[in-house]
């Protein structure tokens, strides 16, 4: 493990120049350990395409966008904020109409590891991080596999909680008003990362490093306020909790690489989990 804990790094595609500009497009990339994140912008009939992924990866679409996806020889229509997940190999995203599409990949994506904005945050390999271990295939075998987040009803959490064999995403129910500042949860993650997307309003992301033996890597604790889209990556053993802020709707997602074990192991919490086993 480092003696200096990583610090917390993030992409705001609202300010900041993209690292990708194709016809229709401009993406915006961040990465972490184990994963790589590409929020694009962009204009109906742009095509967001992969030649040869290596292995699986998540396309979550905005509001107002769909698109169709073409990956494994099948074709679907993925509706505005829906999720699918996408095959190993070549494949392409059309967009139907304006907006964003995030694509969530692992850190096989290697040539969009190298592109990314914080890239050099992670040139020591970050070995204080779990490695990204594969999960069984899915029965029936690979194939796309689209979800509408918004169409399960969840009274009694705002998590939504997906999975593949290398990727999980927390599609967390849209705000509407501030969260509750009495009602923050605290907490950290030993040896994974979190990414946070933002596509949605505007967050506070409270910080807290832990100390290390050497007093001269101390970090002062961080109030990260960051604007929509972007993605902040919360390094591990970091405690961390987030609030939205001011009066718009806000929509957060939150993201693992490889999906988490403590949620996969509860009951009913991970809504495909039939279309994806456990090791």
């Amino acid at each position: 493990m480092t003696a200096q804990i990583r610090p917390a790094s993030a992409g705001r595609a609202y300010s900041a120049p993209p690292q990708l500009t194709e016809a229709g497009s401009q993406t915006w990339i961040t990465r972490g350990a184990n994963f790589v994140i590409a929020v694009s912008s962009v204009e109906r009939g742009a095509v967001l395409s992969r030649a040869d992924n290596p292995d699986e990866y998540m396309v979550l679409l905005g509001d107002g966008v769909g698109a169709t996806i073409k990956a494994g020889g099948e074709t679907i229509e993925a509706a505005p904020e829906s999720l699918t997940i996408v095959p190993p190999g070549p494949s392409e995203v059309t967009a139907k109409g304006a907006g964003h599409v995030v694509r969530v990949l692992s850190n096989r994506a290697s040539d969009l590891l190298i592109k990314a904005e914080n890239a050099a945050t992670y040139a020591d390999g970050a070995p204080e991080v779990a490695p990204l271990m594969t999960w069984p295939e899915p029965p029936g075998g690979f194939r796309l596999r689209n979800y509408q987040p918004f169409g399960y009803d969840k009274p009694d959490t705002n998590m939504r909680i997906f999975r593949s064999t290398n990727l999980m995403i927390n599609v967390l129910t849209k705000r509407t008003s501030p969260r509750d500042v009495t009602k923050l949860s605290p907490h950290s993650h030993d040896d994974f990362e979190q990414a946070s997307l933002l596509l949605e309003g505007d967050y506070i992301h409270h910080l807290r490093y832990p100390w290390v033996p050497d007093m001269s890597q101390w970090r002062a604790d961080e109030h990260l306020e960051i604007g929509s889209p972007s993605v902040t990556v919360i390094p591990a053993r970091v405690v961390h909790t987030s609030r939205n802020v001011g009066d718009a709707r806000s929509w957060l997602i939150d993201i693992f690489a490889p999906p988490r074990l403590d949620f996969s192991r509860k009951a009913g919490l991970v809504l495909n989990a039939d279309d994806y086993p456990m090791p």
